[in-house]
């Protein structure tokens, strides 16, 4: 590359992180284990995400069995389904899945994404899908990556999704993980689905949507984060250490070691909690935290303001036709540290935020 590319190319992703507003920002990880095995079922493979956000977002812990019939909007003509598989569930405000893990061991995490706009003229009239659903919908109709983006690119579907927090919009993109490591990262552009696909894409943040940032990053990659990484809050610079960190850690198929490498990374690219400056109000901090075990099928839950991190297992929750709604209400679970699985209660299902 010429000098004067590489000065027009900087400037370029100089301006894009430029334009990272003030930050609704979460962070996703894919912590990869050891591959130079002879069985690729034991590959660890470790999920971890942040949620920040400028004030907390009550969090509880659902379990959905399979065979649930249900139904994406409630508006006429609405998607409905019934679950051919059972999952857990993070849900917002008792009122939408933020992300999940199915018993295949599909992950997709929501993160926002500024200036999403999910339909267009020729969307409106597609079967209804809240933002309350939408993860739970794909979770419980599919069991790999694959399928999820064979559901999304028919786009058989109208996203919507009520405000929250006093008006705010959620503008959403989403990483989605398979138990093989077939990832992809959904966007949705004026209405138009876009969907990148690789294998254990190993970053997600925020803005810029993905193109942009993977531009972002490469030039990084040039730089070197041994020399030098991005230091701030901001999405593309949350994205680069991400990135970085994740290659240059250990292999492991171990799961406490992979768990520990994974939560250090994840605490690297998190919000102080409170944190604040004047000339950014709606800055936002690290609230949550999940890591999803995909081999081992372990869901983990750490609260910043608890004392412990806890977890529920998935292989042994009762996810057959019929079986009780479960749910860990968060809210209580201050004390709560290591296998919570037994600490989950009967519940009924969650009232969606349509």
């Amino acid at each position: 590359m010429t000098m004067k590319l590489k000065v027009i190319f900087c400037f370029f992703a100089f301006m894009a992180f430029m334009g990272v507003s003030k930050s609704e920002a979460c962070s996703r990880i894919l912590y990869v284990g050891d591959t130079a095995v002879e069985s690729t079922d034991s590959v660890l493979r470790i999920v971890g995400r942040s949620l920040d956000w400028k004030t907390p977002i009550p969090t509880n812990i659902y379990v959905y069995p399979r065979g649930m019939k249900k139904i994406g909007d409630n508006k006429p003509g609405a998607v409905t389904w019934t679950s051919k598989y059972g999952a857990v569930y993070a849900v917002g405000y008792d009122g939408g899945i933020t992300e999940g893990m199915n018993e295949k061991g599909l992950v997709i995490n929501g993160l926002f994404c500024k200036g999403t706009v999910y339909a267009n003229k020729e969307t409106v009239d597609r079967p209804g899908m809240s933002l309350a659903m939408f993860v739970g919908w794909l979770l419980d109709m599919n069991a790999t990556t694959p399928e999820v983006v064979e559901v999304l690119k028919e786009q058989n579907f109208n996203v919507s999704g009520a405000t929250f927090d006093g008006g705010t919009v959620s503008a959403l993109h989403w990483g989605i993980t398979d138990a093989e490591g077939r990832c992809a990262i959904l966007e949705f552009d004026h209405g138009v689905v876009k969907v990148y696909e690789g294998e254990d894409m190993p970053a997600m943040t925020n803005d810029p949507q993905y193109p942009a940032m993977t531009a972002i990053n490469d030039y990084w990659k040039n730089v070197g984060g041994i020399n030098m990484l991005p230091g701030t809050v901001k999405s593309p610079d949350r994205f680069v250490r991400g990135y970085f960190f994740q290659g240059h850690v250990e292999k492991t198929n171990d799961a406490g070691l992979g768990l520990a490498i994974t939560r250090s990374i994840l605490a690297n690219v998190s919000v102080p909690y409170q944190y604040s400056i004047e000339t950014e109000p709606n800055v936002s901090s690290t609230q949550w935290r999940s890591f999803s075990n995909i081999r081992d099928r372990l869901y983990y839950f750490d609260i910043v303001t608890n004392m412990g991190m806890f977890y529920i297992d998935l292989k042994k929750c009762d996810l057959r036709k019929g079986a009780s709604v479960l749910r860990l209400d968060t809210s209580k679970s201050q004390d709560l540290v290591g296998d919570v699985t037994s600490r989950l209660e009967k519940h009924a299902p969650f009232t969606p935020m349509y």
